[in-house]
């Protein structure tokens, strides 16, 4: 090394500043710095470091074993560095889940709809699962006003059941009572006036539908009783409802009138015997299933694990032909083989419910046949009351989730 005070030759400065050079590249590949790997990728690249876990952890992992007497590894691991040891960073990654989940519906219609959705915890899954049952809003019949009730139906039975018949109409087009006057923003009003004639020698009945609650879109028409004997007669009577305008007046419903559409009209409300009578006002206001089970907007919501069968051995003749007659639901089939052997296969694995008909021999059995369910793939399940179409109440429901999220977002900010 040349002195301070001494130039250096050409020789000298090129040694140096290319072991500067290698010096500077080695800092950088070890810190992560320009464009090099950062540390922890550095550190998965070396070659005695194992990259993924072992098959039989990541089936532990990512499936519920179903064996004869009970499912095993039912947990999901939700702690960032148990896998640390093996190399595996097991913690949530947004940018992994958006390119992992998907939806992909299967079967779909007015009243239902069957979907799967993929890359998803258990506890989202249960999250849109109780939503869609308490937390969906609907209009359902809340005051039932009786003028007549000669039926059998005793009144509370009868307001009872009135509450329980959907409505066919968007709830998003309404605003919550609470303790508001009832008016053409929050208030939907119904007639039934039924009677069943009397007739000398005929016994008669007249079965009252759905289809016989008329709309009022000009509100209540049953007088509000007042105690004030000097009210100017000239004045407008007040009945239950303070509507300022007539609902088939809103272009939202002046081309869709409100009542009950397809099935719903065939709902039975009460049978009537000859003589009999039923006159009545029914006031349908807008609520969430939490509060009472007949503003609940399914008939039921559920999901299950994808099912997965596999077969760990081959299967043929007798034992395929035995196999395949003790699966209730039809998952395996025969395959016709070489020299007129038949081999069993897995066909409709979706199908399978989990009965264990196939594996109930003991060990025997389960060393043929492994049933197992994927821990993030949901079959999920929507059968709607008619109130709204499946799709718009899972979207919906993804809206509520979203607000809670934002609300405990901004309570702890």
């Amino acid at each position: 090394m040349a002195k301070k005070d001494e130039p250096m030759s050409e020789g000298e400065e090129e040694t140096e500043a290319e072991s500067i050079s290698e010096s500077e590249s080695e800092s950088q590949s070890l810190s992560g710095g320009g464009e090099s790997k950062g540390g922890l990728e550095y550190i998965m690249s070396l070659p005695d470091v194992p990259t993924k876990l072992p098959p039989h952890m990541e089936l532990q992992r990512t499936r519920v074993f179903c064996n004869a007497d009970a499912p095993i590894h039912t947990d999901t691991v939700q702690y960032s560095g148990a896998f640390a040891a093996l190399g595996e960073d097991n913690s949530f990654r947004l940018d992994h889940f958006r390119k992992n989940f998907r939806i992909e519906v299967m079967r779909y219609s007015e009243d239902d709809m069957e979907f799967d959705m993929i890359g998803i915890d258990p506890a989202l899954a249960n999250a849109f699962r109780r939503i869609l049952i308490a937390e969906v809003p609907t209009m359902a019949i809340e005051k039932v006003l009786i003028a007549n009730n000669t039926s059998v139906v005793q009144d509370e039975v009868l307001a009872h059941r009135l509450g329980l018949i959907p409505i066919s109409v968007d709830p998003r087009l309404f605003e919550y009572a609470d303790n508001n006057a009832p008016n053409e923003r929050n208030t939907i009003v119904f007639k039934l006036h039924a009677h069943c004639e009397r007739v000398k020698g005929e016994r008669r009945r007249h079965t009252v539908k759905a289809n016989d609650l008329k709309w009022l879109p000009n509100g209540s028409e049953f007088l509000l009783e007042s105690g004030d004997s000097n009210s100017n007669s000239t004045s407008k009577p007040k009945t239950h409802t303070s509507f300022s305008c007539s609902q088939d007046s809103l272009p939202e419903f002046s081309n869709n009138p409100i009542g009950f559409k397809g099935k719903l009209n065939d709902i039975i409300i009460a049978k009537l015997g000859s003589g009999q009578e039923i006159e009545l006002e029914a006031h349908a206001v807008k609520g969430i299933g939490k509060t009472h089970a007949k503003w609940s907007p399914v008939a039921t919501t559920w999901y299950r694990m994808l099912p997965e069968v596999v077969l760990l051995e081959e299967i043929e003749d007798e034992m395929a032909e035995k196999l395949k007659s003790k699966c209730p639901v039809g998952v395996f089939d025969i395959e016709d083989i070489a020299n007129g052997k038949k081999k069993l296969t897995v066909a409709r694995p979706r199908a399978c419910t989990l009965c264990r008909e196939c594996i109930r021999e003991g060990e025997e059995g389960e060393k043929r046949v492994s049933l197992r369910r994927v821990k993030d793939h949901f079959i999920f399940t929507i059968e709607s009351t008619g109130a709204l179409p499946p799709d718009v109440l899972f979207t919906e429901a993804v809206k509520i989730l979203e607000s809670k999220c934002e609300r405990v977002i901004s309570d702890l900010s």
